[in-house]
């Protein structure tokens, strides 16, 4: 069966048919093509077609004429519309007729890093000219260092190598930063939100050494589809850059199928499982041996996805390997190994989290199932186009979980597809973050009276430095006195400790007294608390481990291979207290505002989770320290007497106010155009003396962390509840502003949602599952905003 006769069964199936709320099919389209430029080295040009490259996509050839005359330019095409010759051919161009000339390649991730590394190298292969090119990253040998440092002509990084292991050591770096031409940053929509705040610091760093040397790179960009790729790019740069947008490339016809699972309690208003879902559409595709990605919204629905496709279709020998699991963590030989089987068609599907996103060469797919919306039309658009490079038609399925922002798209295809993808904010001025670049900077060149870094006052910032010692003001100079380098102590992507390695003690081996460890994963300091707790199940590549031991000091997991019919979900609570208030605003029985809180977070126990049928097997008690950071909020207090004028009890109220807090999320992050995990929420108080247990188990009022109390109902009578919705990374995004601003018109759209739903008592495409929050939450919620918005 091809694609085409699949889908005909589909819509032939009694059951797949009343799923399938759209179906779009978006044209083969054929390619604009150029000439080479007479500039382009004939060498290169002979290059070029001994790979059959007889001409160049129009946009290929409009952004490297940019580049020869000297701009910066930003590139933004969709996924394999050959966006790498457009820095390629101006770096190796130039270093043909200049041969001392030096580029930097950013990329987001060490995997793309390798990936790009080995194009560049095939085509230098055939110029047959000695052009150097290394990767040099956490994993580059240390006596490999200092030849890449003296003899690399491209030298491919990643900006948290380029922040701590090459900016601070730039002396060595003397000749590379004196004949620096090009630098290019790839992927450049991944540079969003904190690590796009970062990584505009680390640029301004680059550019105060760049300035030092005396050399003026160009910035050659290339980005996803987003809605600001030249705002973005230019906010990046601080400078201005070329939009080059026009994509010439030549593109398979695309089919793109919307399903939502069907509703299987009405009541509840529940939809049968996204997984399942998923598991049943992909099957007649690994069947036919049709190549296939499935994207999955979690490291868990990865690992779980997979093992339920590995147990229906690699029960022979012959067809072990054939169905893949990939997402971060594993490590970076395994995979390579994936990658390398996709591109070689071994690997008929493989399921992974947004980590196969990025632009990695894994061959030319057919077809690709999203099992839960991304979070992003851009996100959507990026993985849909993992499939059709080379192919005739391809297709891209969006199946949707009962979430409101799932159901939302789903009902909703107009919007989805005439909307523009979304906006790609920074904010590289936040204090916290700019703080910590200064002294990075400071470290690397002392700064000069009337220096410029940022927009906020850096005389005032370096004065406050020299109060706490940590620079020293001489002949107009400030210079760094401490012994430690600070960028050792600033992560670009979150708070994040060391990640914990995961130890395999299965076949433990003895050798001249000293026992073999098998390390088969990492995990992220943050993730580790809920995945590596001992009594819990690791899922690594489909295998089970059990945790035996955690060395939390030493960031080891000691785990044993098991055979169970379970995996874990760990249950956290979490704790907002308020630091500090910036502005607030009256309404009709509540008050809101924004401003800086303390986010503390208690893992407290977990579930045991039976494959397949989901049912709940019991618990077990986790006892971690809490994770704490700091961060900016918004929040709303519900009055006493808001609360006192309706007429349900104190906790039917609080229900009230957690489905209210599960739609406005919703609504919050479709306003904001942002990740639904770029935002959390919490229900408690602003005294930080009580907050609210939202759980499937566990519902109700218990005291804080930090302040402990007896809990009485004439204290729950008294208690104010307050809905924090606070940016989900350390130091804030600027969301919370801009929520506080929109108050209103966000109570307008929630209300609108919840009531628009036809669920009777409330369910996840509203107010979030009754077992959540309650029989009557939808009921309160729907009164609650009532009042508000008389």
């Amino acid at each position: 069966m091809s694609i085409e006769e699949i889908i005909q069964s589909w819509k032939r199936s009694k059951n797949i048919s009343p799923c399938l709320t759209d179906l779009r099919i978006f044209k083969k389209r054929e390619g604009q093509y150029q000439p080479f430029p007479d500039f382009l080295h004939p060498l290169l040009q002979e290059a070029l077609r001994s790979e059959g490259i007889e001409s160049l996509y129009s946009h290929q050839a409009e952004a490297i004429q940019h580049v020869q005359e000297g701009q910066d330019v930003v590139v933004v095409t969709p996924t394999a519309s050959g966006k790498t010759l457009c820095y390629n051919l101006p770096v190796l161009n130039r270093r043909l007729s200049d041969p001392s000339s030096k580029a930097f390649y950013l990329f987001p991730t060490k995997a793309l890093s390798q990936d790009q590394m080995f194009e560049l190298q095939n085509l230098t292969k055939k110029l047959e000219k000695p052009i150097r090119t290394f990767t040099y990253d956490g994993d580059t040998p240390q006596d490999a260092r200092q030849a890449i440092r003296t003899q690399g002509d491209v030298v491919i990084t990643n900006p948290d190598m380029l922040h701590t292991g090459i900016l601070p050591h730039h002396t060595k770096w003397v000749t590379f930063f004196q004949s620096l031409r090009f630098v290019v940053i790839d992927e450049l929509h991944t540079y969003r939100g904190v690590f796009g705040s970062h990584m505009t610091n680390v640029l301004r760093r680059l550019s105060r050494i760049c300035d030092f040397y005396g050399s003026k790179p160009r910035f050659i960009c290339c980005s996803a589809t987003i809605a600001n790729p030249k705002e973005l790019a230019e906010r990046l740069l601080e400078r201005d850059v070329f939009l080059v947008d026009q994509n010439g490339a030549p593109s398979s016809e695309k089919i793109f199928i919307f399903y939502n699972p069907p509703v299987v309690n009405k009541e509840l208003g529940i939809r049968g499982n996204h997984i399942h879902a998923a598991r049943r559409l992909v099957s007649p595709f690994i069947k036919q041996g049709i190549q296939t990605i499935l994207f999955a919204t979690s490291r868990l629905n990865v690992e779980v996805l997979t093992k339920y496709l590995k147990d229906r279709f690699e029960k022979r020998l012959e067809d072990k390997g054939r169905i893949r699991g990939y997402r971060g963590g594993y490590l970076p030989e395994v995979r390579r190994e994936i990658e390398k089987g996709l591109r070689e068609k071994e690997v008929k599907a493989v399921v992974s989290t947004n980590a196969l996103e990025l632009g990695i060469d894994i061959g030319d797919l057919d077809v690709c199932i999203i099992a839960g919306y991304p979070g992003t039309i851009a996100s959507t658009y990026q993985q849909a186009g993992r499939v059709g490079r080379r192919t005739e038609k391809a297709l891209a399925v969006l199946i949707a979980r009962s979430q409101p922002l799932d159901q939302f798209i789903i009902e909703n295809p107009d919007y989805f597809f005439g909307r523009s993808p979304e906006f790609g904010l920074i904010n590289p001025d936040n204090l916290l973050i700019l703080l910590s670049h200064i002294q990075c900077a400071a470290f690397e060149l002392p700064f000069r009276d009337g220096e410029r870094f940022g927009r906020e006052d850096l005389g005032e910032i370096l004065r406050y430095l020299e109060e706490k010692g940590t620079l020293h003001y001489v002949d107009q100079h400030w210079y760094w006195t401490k012994d430690a380098y600070p960028a050792e102590k600033v992560s670009l992507r979150s708070t994040s400790e060391e990640n914990f390695v995961v130890v395999d003690t299965t076949k433990k081996k003895v050798e001249k007294t000293r026992l073999r460890e098998e390390v088969i994963a990492e995990v992220d300091f943050t993730a580790a608390h809920t995945t590596l707790h001992e009594g819990a199940v690791y899922l690594c590549q489909s295998e089970l481990y059990a945790v035996e031991r955690l060395d939390y000091q030493n960031r080891r997991a000691y785990v044993k291979k098991t055979a169970g019919d379970y995996y874990t979900d760990a249950i956290d609570y979490t704790d907002v207290s308020i630091l500090e208030g910036f502005e607030r605003k009256q309404g009709e029985g509540i008050f809101y505002e924004h401003g800086e809180v303390r986010v503390t977070t208690r893992i407290v126990g977990y579930k045991k989770i039976k494959f397949y049928t989901l049912e709940n097997l019991g618990y077990g008690k986790i006892e971690l320290p809490d994770l704490q950071f700091h961060t900016t909020s918004y929040w709303i207090t519900f009055k006493k007497e808001l609360l006192d004028r309706l007429p349900y009890p104190r906790l039917e109220a609080i229900e009230g106010i957690l489905g209210l807090g599960y739609a406005f999320h919703s609504m919050a992050a479709l306003h904001l155009m942002c990740d639904p995990h770029d935002l959390n929420r919490c229900v408690g108080d602003r005294g930080a003396k009580w907050f609210i247990r939202l759980s499937r188990d566990s519902k109700g009022i218990y005291s804080s962390f930090s302040s402990p109390e007896e809990i009485t109902n004439e204290k729950i009578d008294l208690f104010e509840p307050t809905l924090f919705m606070y940016d989900n990374y350390p130091g804030g995004m600027g969301f919370s502003h801009q929520l506080f601003d929109d108050t209103m018109s966000l109570l307008e759209k929630t209300k609108k949602l919840i009531s628009k739903c036809e669920c009777p008592y409330g369910c996840p495409s509203c107010v979030g599952p009754v077992k959540e929050v309650g029989e009557k939450s939808k009921e309160v919620a729907l009164a609650l905003l009532e009042e508000i918005l008389k």
